[in-house]
């Protein structure tokens, strides 16, 4: 066998390497070329260096930087400690913009309603979770009520006791 290709197994290193070596057969042939995977984007995949940010954040990149410092906006990093900005960082970047320049808020207080804003997110998030695990609490006791209900006999018919207008009393001597 020849030797592997870290990158792609199905495809020897360098022509003929490794033939004619006890135990080694002829070369192996490439695999058919298949689709690679599809990759989603969203608004959180990091796919921007940090040019391009700051070309469509319309800031400077050591503005970034500054940011990233900060912990304004936080863009994830690569295996070789790259930045990587995603839209929603972009998104971030000129809201932190907007409140700096337009607002004229300090940077301490543009972190700080960012922080809350998160913050609500987050319990609203939660917020959700908890209606949703009530309103499914909800109907299973329904079902169960249901099937009680479901369950009764209905030859027996159920004991009203006497009103205190329409009782009597009832006096019982037994026999001697």
């Amino acid at each position: 066998m020849s030797p592997m290709n870290p990158i792609d197994p199905d495809t020897p290193i360098g022509p003929g390497l490794g033939e004619g070596l006890p135990g080694t057969g002829p070369r192996r042939t490439r695999r058919a070329a298949t689709a690679p995977p599809a990759y989603v984007l969203t608004e959180d995949t990091p796919v921007y260096v940090i040019s391009v940010a700051a070309e469509l954040s319309g800031l400077h990149p050591q503005t970034l930087r500054q940011y990233d410092r900060l912990g304004l906006v936080c863009p994830d990093r690569t295996a070789g400690r790259g930045r990587r900005y995603s839209a929603r960082d972009i998104q971030q970047l000129r809201e932190v913009q907007r409140l700096s320049q337009d607002e004229g808020i300090n940077l301490a207080g543009i972190k700080r309603i960012i922080e809350l804003e998160n913050q609500v997110t987050a319990l609203q998030s939660r917020v959700t979770e908890l209606v949703d695990s009530l309103e499914g609490a909800a109907t299973a006791l329904q079902q169960r009520e249901a099937a009680v209900h479901a369950s009764y006999r209905r030859d027996l018919v159920p004991y009203q006791p006497p009103t205190p207008q329409s009782s009597a009393l009832v006096v019982w001597r037994p026999k001697r």
